[in-house]
């Protein structure tokens, strides 16, 4: 599994695909400048959208409008019009924020991972487990058993050598004592 990892995701994979993309673009250089327009202009657009929606007054004003919608409902004589209004309203709105929040949580998980491998390399860990989020479910399950396994060994090894550190200190205090015992 760990060597299927490293196949997946070698050192230094984002930098290589970023040097091979900019290779195939380079004759291309209109195609790119406006894929690259577009795509800034979208994640501009679902951040602001985000952030937008994301904020208390937003909920407010939403909560109010809910409260207008109802209470005119008498005014408009509780029409199927008038649920239609409110029906077809949230619908769109839901509809197109699942994909600005699906941008949105994709782009943070993608940020995400690439901090959490830069992290990894720069500490030295095991390079093994850069890139796990391409693994199926089980492979990460394997991975996180075994990760859990070696943490138990390592404070329960901790652990014994603490209290071996507590019994070596306690002996070289009966002998300073003349072997008398520590008061308690």
């Amino acid at each position: 599994v760990f060597s299927a990892i490293r196949v997946l995701r070698p050192r230094c994979a984002i930098r290589a695909d970023m040097h091979a993309a900019r290779a195939f673009f380079q004759g291309n250089s209109e195609f790119l400048a406006r894929h690259i327009d577009m795509n800034e202009t979208f994640t501009r657009f679902a951040s602001a959208i985000a952030r937008a929606t994301g904020n208390p007054i937003t909920f407010a004003l939403c909560c109010l409008l809910v409260v207008v919608w109802a209470v005119s409902g008498p005014v408009f004589g509780f029409s199927d019009t008038w649920q239609l209004v409110i029906n077809t309203g949230t619908t769109i709105v839901t509809f197109l924020m699942v994909f600005l929040i699906q941008n949105t949580q994709n782009r943070d998980g993608a940020a995400t991972q690439a901090k959490l491998d830069e992290i990894i390399e720069f500490l030295g860990c095991d390079d093994a487990i850069v890139g796990v989020e391409h693994l199926t479910d089980e492979e990460i399950e394997e991975i996180k058993q075994r990760i859990e396994a070696r943490s138990k060994h390592s404070a329960e090894g901790a652990g014994r050598s603490a209290s071996q550190s507590r019994g070596k200190r306690a002996a070289a205090g009966k002998r300073r004592d003349g072997g008398k015992a520590a008061p308690g």
